[in-house]
């Protein structure tokens, strides 16, 4: 049975109880504003009514729907006043123990119909509901910052709330314009919890020397479409945040192999690099604007090219189409494709590989590694190209493998696009983008099958909680379930690392060629 909501209380008037105030006023519900913080709450309205009426002169609301909002928002000064509240959403600092100490207090207030809602990001719904004398009608209620603009909502039942708690808070989530996913009460719930992939594997490919944190943070932003590269996101969120929410839901998770952290964010930490809001974390800042960094690579990689000659290239793919791909490339800059059983002594040796390092694919392919470069197909030509010397690869094929991709499709759109479209990385087991890329994959994939969300809401809530360009399950699907499977099971066999073992739902779903996001009948 779903409730009517007509008031909403909320507890906590920071940005983020602002933030849930806004939208419920914009819905047109009474919203009651309350903080222990003598003046904060006063405080809390009067800087959200200055930042509406901005927006109303530049003309996103009328004057009319402003004064509607401002009409919706009364603040209170005792706790007891929230009283005639249908729900009560704490907004409050991340303790456990304080929040426990609320909700006890708010029960001596609130209705006995009233539902009591948490905005936690990382602590157990169930726990703060354990002393509760109706755990029943807790549940939790995870916005995201700012609330207004980012269209989710975490719904996260404790295991005694009652299942009308959670219908009566996914209507309102939807009454005030936000999809409301629904979420066990787990480490991270659903949007922490996929988003463990995405740094921590770029910390450890950092870690490895693979390549520069400018130069992966560019790969997965130009090449594989994320909005931010994992180091900009790391120094914007603060190491402060990042690395304890890292370290938590690893021992949340009793040391999960998956959620390992990098000790070079708890250096950056006891360092105080920070990121952004200090001026310094993995770049630097001056009143917050990230200053550039021009890498020495930049300038060798020219003079790397400067006399390169690019005599034939002999290609080797582990997909089809991917070698349709590289050819029709090559056509197009005219060059000469060997295409003999074995590659001639001056051919340049091109693969395409997944899951692997260029020194064990050209024994696979038994060629010469000496003359191998190796480049990354998970992303688009189009976009940014990511190559890979072996470690005894000669260097005039290597300054023809970057000649060849470093400055475009062809010469008349040489200067449509970026000089520097290619980066060379060290040898990895996969290259940077098909390691996080299928991290993140498999991460999603194993949410689904510890059923913490439905494939739909984990893919819902990680696009839209995260900005990823892809939610996990549609964009395993994108690329192909087999090829996502083939990366973790080459990586996985070459370094015995467990946090690369392919999720069983990956596994099942990519050997029957079937949607990743195929669910089975539960009898």
């Amino acid at each position: 049975m779903i409730m009517t909501v007509n008031t909403l209380a909320i507890v906590g008037t920071g940005i983020m109880g602002m933030g849930i105030a806004q939208i419920a006023a914009q819905a047109g519900i009474q919203v009651l504003l309350y903080d222990a913080k003598a003046g904060a709450a006063e405080q809390g309205r009067q800087s959200l009514q200055a930042m509406l009426e901005k927006l109303t002169a530049k003309g996103k609301f009328s004057d009319d729907e402003l004064q509607s909002m401002l009409s919706n928002l009364t603040v209170i000064q005792e706790l007891n006043q929230i009283a005639t509240a249908e729900i009560v959403v704490e907004a409050i600092i991340e303790n456990l123990d304080i929040k426990k100490q609320l909700f006890a207090q708010l029960e001596d207030v609130v209705t006995a119909d009233t539902i009591l809602a948490t905005n936690t990001s990382s602590l157990s719904v169930t726990a703060i509901a354990a002393d509760c004398d109706h755990p029943e009608r807790v549940a939790g209620f995870h916005f995201f910052n700012p609330v207004p603009l980012m269209k989710i909502v975490e719904i996260i039942p404790g295991i005694s709330t009652q299942s009308s708690v959670v219908d009566t808070l996914i209507d309102l989530a939807k009454r005030m314009g936000h999809l409301g996913v629904v979420a066990k009460d787990t480490p991270g719930f659903i949007v922490n919890h996929g988003g463990r992939a995405y740094g921590t594997e770029a910390l450890k490919i950092l870690g490895e020397g693979v390549a520069s944190f400018e130069q992966i943070d560019r790969i997965l932003r130009d090449g594989a479409g994320f909005r931010m590269g994992p180091f900009e996101l790391l120094d914007l969120t603060g190491i402060d945040v990042s690395h304890p929410v890292m370290e938590s839901i690893y021992n949340q998770f009793y040391h999960e192999a998956r959620y390992r952290p990098h000790p070079l964010t708890r250096q950056m930490l006891v360092g105080k690099k920070l990121g952004r809001k200090v001026g310094e974390g993995f770049y630097h800042y001056k009143d917050g604007q990230k200053l550039s960094t021009a890498t020495a690579q930049n300038q060798s990689s020219e003079a790397l090219i400067s006399d390169a000659v690019i005599t034939s290239v002999w290609i080797g793919t582990d997909l089809a189409e991917d070698k349709t791909q590289l050819i029709d490339y090559l056509n197009t800059c005219d060059i000469t494709i060997d295409d003999n059983d074995k590659p001639s002594p001056d051919s340049l040796v091109l693969l395409a590989i997944y899951g692997e390092d260029t020194t064990n694919a050209a024994i696979r392919y038994q060629v010469d590694p000496k003359q191998a470069v190796a480049i990354d197909m998970l992303t688009e030509l189009t976009k940014h190209r990511t190559l890979m010397p072996s470690i005894v690869t000669q260097e005039q094929f290597v300054a023809q493998a970057y000649k060849l991709f470093g400055n475009g499709l062809d010469s008349s759109e040489a200067d449509a696009q970026d000089a520097g479209s290619a980066t060379l990385i060290t040898e990895s087991t996969g290259f940077v983008a098909q390691r996080v890329v299928a991290m993140v994959i498999n991460l999603g994939c194993d949410i689904a099958m510890q059923d913490i969300a439905s494939p739909e809401d984990i893919d819902n809530a990680v696009k839209l909680g995260l900005g990823y360009p892809y939610g996990p399950i549609s964009w395993g699907d994108k690329l192909g379930a087999p090829r996502v499977l083939l990366i973790l099971e080459r990586i996985y066999r070459l370094t015995g690392d467990p946090r690369y073992r392919p999720s069983p739902w990956l596994q099942r779903r990519a050997k029957l060629d079937v949607s990743l996001f195929t669910q089975q009948t539960k009898y």
